[in-house]
């Protein structure tokens, strides 16, 4: 080893001492990490674990597709609404501005800030709904994005290979569901990848799941989801005329604020001093009240609202066609089907041996960003974009 490789790895060991003296003692250290399969250390390899982790899902083709995946409004002409890549680096900022103030791995908390939504399907939960009902009914078990992302990153990635991530990044990424209010979260004991697969397992056949993290670390991501999602989707929403400024209930606008960034910092703020010194991350009553209330509103006014509902027929029998001609083109093994020249191209054996065609057709579907899936589609059912809700 040269001199400068030696170095690197001397920086390495002095990071994993200033993890040990400088953060929380409930903080997940770099040399806790633990993997599936173990990997023999490169004579060049410089970076703690968690760091590799965060560096292998940025360069996964999952997160080349985020670009084009709906965070909540989809097929309206307007550059300024938030898609799903925006959203994932928002949550990112939030999650490691938390730990850094609650002492905990920044590292850890990237990676699953990064990794959490791989697994959304087109867009968004209107299209988790419609594959799931399919994915259900074809014996594949329920379809749920969390889950979806564990799929990518460990069995389809690096064609079938995966990138063997550390089991406290893929814990977080399935726990990491930010929709389901909570005001409090803390840690539960330590899993292993038995424990893992096995809640994989279980949560394939129920509709509705939810799961803790095993780290702090994790339940920061899980919290700073919420966080980054509520007030930018507020904004989307005045933007598009569905909701006005105004009507935001009265505690919202004494407690958050009426902005995004004003929403953002007086969460965060109250997150970090709810925390401090504590073996859980949570909020304050009168602010997790206030969190909940604003929920409510958004889902009212935005996310259940029609006005942005026009495209959900045609969206739902596309699922449809494509689930069911993907199925067929299996079945009759043509080869000139996209799910084979696109998806299961020199895919690793082990992955066609291990998966039915339900699933493959899943896997296949969920990794398609909102335009090639319209792209697959017949033309009769494509929709058309608007300018205007």
């Amino acid at each position: 080893m040269d001199d400068r490789l030696k170095k690197a790895r001397e920086l390495q060991q002095l990071l994993n001492h200033t993890e040990k003296e400088s953060l929380r003692s409930l903080a997940c250290l770099s040399r806790s990490a633990v993997r599936r399969h173990t990997e023999k250390m490169a004579h060049n390899e410089y970076r703690q674990a968690f760091s590799q982790d965060a560096d292998r899902i940025l360069n996964s083709l999952a997160f080349t597709r985020y670009i084009d995946k709906t965070q909540v409004f989809s097929l309206i002409r307007n550059d300024h609404l938030t898609h799903r890549v925006l959203h994932v680096q928002l949550l990112s900022r939030v999650a490691r501005t938390v730990g850094r103030y609650l002492g905990l791995n920044q590292d850890l908390i990237e990676a699953a800030s990064l990794g959490h939504d791989i697994g959304h399907p087109p867009f968004g939960h209107d299209g988790e709904r419609f594959l799931s009902r399919l994915t259900h009914a074809a014996g594949a078990g329920y379809f749920h994005h969390n889950i979806q992302s564990i799929q990518f990153l460990e069995r389809i990635e690096r064609k079938g290979k995966g990138w063997n991530l550390s089991l406290q990044t893929l814990d977080a990424v399935l726990c990491h569901d930010g929709e389901t209010h909570i005001q409090q979260l803390t840690p539960v004991q330590q899993r292993t990848f038995g424990d893992l697969d096995r809640i994989i397992r279980e949560f394939h056949t129920k509709e509705q799941w939810n799961a803790t993290p095993m780290t702090l670390e994790g339940c920061v991501v899980r919290m700073a989801d919420t966080i980054s999602y509520i007030g930018r989707d507020l904004e989307d929403g005045i933007r598009l005329g569905l909701v006005k400024r105004d009507q935001i209930p009265a505690v919202c606008q004494k407690k958050l604020g009426t902005t995004n960034g004003t929403i953002v910092f007086n969460l965060v703020t109250d997150l970090i001093a709810a925390s401090l010194d504590h073996p859980f991350v949570g909020f304050s009553d009168d602010i997790a009240r206030a969190l909940e209330t604003l929920k409510r509103f958004n889902y009212r006014h935005i996310y259940k609202n029609p006005a942005i509902k026009r495209h959900l027929a045609s969206i739902g029998a596309i699922y449809d066609h494509l689930f069911h001609q993907y199925l067929d083109d299996l079945a009759a093994q043509n080869r000139s089907s996209a799910i084979f020249t696109q998806f299961l191209a020199d895919m690793a054996a082990p992955y066609c041996r291990t998966h039915s065609p339900a699933q493959m057709v899943r896997d296949f579907i969920s990794g398609m960003t909102d335009s090639y899936f319209i792209r697959q589609a017949p033309a009769h059912l494509r929709p058309e974009p608007v300018d205007h809700v």
